[in-house]
């Protein structure tokens, strides 16, 4: 019994460095369909590289967003990334799903870099139809402390995690749902975030790699006030594409070389394991993927088709389900909270 309570929604939560982020989706109809958006900026150096500095005060940010959108659950989805997390695709004797969790941890110690005790592992076999005498698992670890820091931190905003997800994990679904063709070929999904751009290669629709690349919008901000005498304002209207500037594509292209010297990276360590395919496409996301000129840099300097994603491509929204937002300017920031609210109840 207990069919009338069944929860129908998820709730997304994206605790970035500049903004936290949320998303509800609605899964009682035939596809999921977007009921709330809400957004709201950090105070700076709030969150420094992934660190929380001031608990206190993204705590207190995230209950006031919670509150803003009038979501109804304390129950949310979010997610963990950073150095921290190790993403792996390894081969193994082929055994059942329950064997091979007992075995699990034996194996993990061979490719993961930390304390076999201080992570928690999770793991998904690719291929549980095959006949073939090895199998080949995703495996993931992640440090027991950045769990436990995520859990705290809901916490203390009056929140329960439903399910902590990896970052890379969930903007792959936000973008196999909206963009089906990643499930061929190799893609790169390039999130450009305020302090990071996080790198996810995926082969088939299987996210393989993932890199982290310390380059973000917070940069280009700086460097417009360093180098051009700009306020903090200001520099924040040319990166949102608000004021023009001239030269702006010479702050582009520096941040992009850096980029793209890290997809290169990701993309010749997979050539030599899948048969020297090579990338074939880039999909950009995150705040950074707004500045100005930055898609177009990224492609002519890689030479592959890049394009900014839409997360709400295929992924309807309900009328007034972004109050006091332009949706469309803001989407390239909700990839992540998306594909966290993507997730079933």
């Amino acid at each position: 019994m207990g069919l009338f309570g069944r929860r129908k929604s998820s709730v997304g939560l994206d605790i970035g460095s500049g903004f936290v982020k949320l998303i509800e989706v609605d899964h009682s109809g035939d596809q999921p369909e977007v009921k709330r958006v809400a957004m709201r900026a950090l105070m700076p150096d709030a969150i420094v590289e992934g660190e929380v500095m001031d608990p206190g005060l993204v705590a207190e940010t995230i209950r006031g967003l919670v509150e803003e959108a009038e979501v109804k659950t304390d129950e949310v989805v979010t997610a963990i990334g950073g150095h921290d997390v190790i993403i792996k695709k390894i081969t193994m004797d082929r055994m059942a799903e329950e064997d091979a969790r007992q075995v699990l941890p034996f194996e993990a110690e061979r490719h993961v870099p930390f304390d076999i005790q201080s992570v928690e592992l999770d793991f998904q076999i690719l291929d549980p139809e095959s006949d073939d005498p090895k199998m080949d698992v995703l495996l993931v670890a992640a440090k027991r402390d950045l769990v436990q820091d995520k859990m705290a931190l809901l916490a203390n905003a009056g929140l329960t995690p439903r399910v902590i997800d990896v970052d890379a994990f969930a903007l792959h679904n936000a973008f196999e749902h909206n963009h089906p063709e990643v499930r061929t070929g190799i893609s790169a999904l390039v999130n450009v975030g305020h302090e990071m751009t996080n790198v996810n290669v995926l082969v088939d629709g299987v996210p393989i790699l993932t890199r982290d690349i310390p380059f973000g919008s917070r940069r280009i901000r700086e460097d417009l006030q360093r180098e051009r005498g700009l306020t903090a304002e200001e520099a924040e209207d040319v990166v949102q594409g608000r004021k023009p500037m001239d030269d702006l594509k010479v702050f582009v292209d520096r941040g992009v070389e850096e980029v793209a010297v890290g997809v290169e990276r990701a993309a010749a360590f997979l050539m030599t394991r899948e048969s020297g395919e090579s990338l074939g496409r880039i999909f950009l996301s995150g705040g950074g993927a707004r500045i100005p000129g930055l898609a177009r840099a990224l492609g002519d300097r890689m030479g592959i088709e890049t394009r900014v994603a839409n997360p709400f491509e295929r992924v309807p929204v309900r009328s007034g389900a972004a109050s006091g937002m332009t949706l469309d300017e803001a989407a390239p920031m909700l990839q992540l909270s998306l594909g966290l609210a993507l997730r079933k109840p």
